[in-house]
C-alpha cells in the first residue's frame, strides 16, 4: 500500500512540474507566436494589394460564418484614397484536420490571393495545399490557382478549381473556408459601398 501511495505522489509531483514548465514556456512563446502571425498577415495584405497608397484596417462588425464549425477570425479592409476597395478574411475550420487561411479579394469578388496561416492536415497529402513546391497539372500551386477567380462563381471541387489528388477532403475543406470567408467579406464590402479602383 505504501508503494502505491509513493508512486501516486511521485506521478502527481511530475505532473505538477510538467504543467508548470509548459505554462512558463507558453508565457514566453505565446507573444512571439502572435507577433509572427501579425507579420504573416501584414505580408499577405501587401501581396494581395501591391503598390502604394493602400491602407489596411481591421474591422469587427462583420457577419460571422453560417456554418458552425467554421469561424471567421479576422477581417481586414483595404482602402485607397479613404475608400474601401477590397479586403481579406481570416478563416479557420475543418479540412482533413484543421486550417486557417487568409483570402484577399477585390470589391467585385476577384480573389487577389490565398495564404495558409496554419495547416495541420496529413503530411504527404493535405499539407500539399500550402506547399509552394507542389504544383497541380495546371502548373499552379493549390493555393495559387485561386488568384484571379471570382468568389461569386463559387468554389466547387473539380469544377471551379482543381483538387489535390488523394486529398479531396482537404480540397473540399478549403472550398468551404473560402465560401464562408469571401461570402462574409462580400457582404461587408457591399455595406461599405466598396468599389474597384
Amino acid at each position: 500500500m505504501k508503494e502505491m501511495i509513493k508512486l501516486g505522489l511521485t506521478l502527481a509531483i511530475y505532473a505538477v512540474i510538467s504543467c508548470t514548465v509548459l505554462a512558463v514556456v507558453n508565457n514566453f512563446t505565446a507573444p512571439k507566436i502572435a507577433q509572427n502571425q501579425v507579420e504573416k498577415v501584414n505580408q499577405a495584405m501587401a501581396s494581395f494589394f501591391p503598390g502604394d497608397g493602400y491602407t489596411f484596417e481591421a474591422v469587427s462588425d462583420y457577419d460571422g460564418a453560417s456554418v458552425g464549425t467554421i469561424k471567421i477570425e479576422n477581417m481586414i479592409i483595404a482602402k485607397k484614397d479613404g475608400k474601401a476597395v477590397g479586403g481579406a478574411a481570416q478563416v479557420n475550420g475543418p479540412t482533413y484536420d484543421q486550417a486557417t487561411i487568409l483570402v484577399g479579394m477585390k470589391a467585385d469578388g476577384t480573389i487577389t490571393g490565398l495564404q495558409f496561416l496554419k495547416n495541420t492536415d496529413s503530411p504527404g497529402f493535405g499539407l500539399k495545399a500550402n506547399d509552394p513546391t507542389f504544383t497541380l497539372s495546371n502548373g499552379k500551386t493549390f493555393f495559387g490557382q485561386f488568384e484571379g477567380k471570382n468568389a461569386k462563381d463559387g468554389f466547387k471541387t473539380g469544377e471551379t478549381f482543381d483538387a489535390i489528388s488523394g486529398a479531396t477532403i482537404t480540397s473540399n475543406g478549403v472550398a468551404n473556408l473560402l465560401t464562408e470567408g469571401t461570402g462574409s467579406l462580400l457582404k461587408y464590402l457591399e455595406k461599405q459601398g466598396a468599389t474597384n479602383e
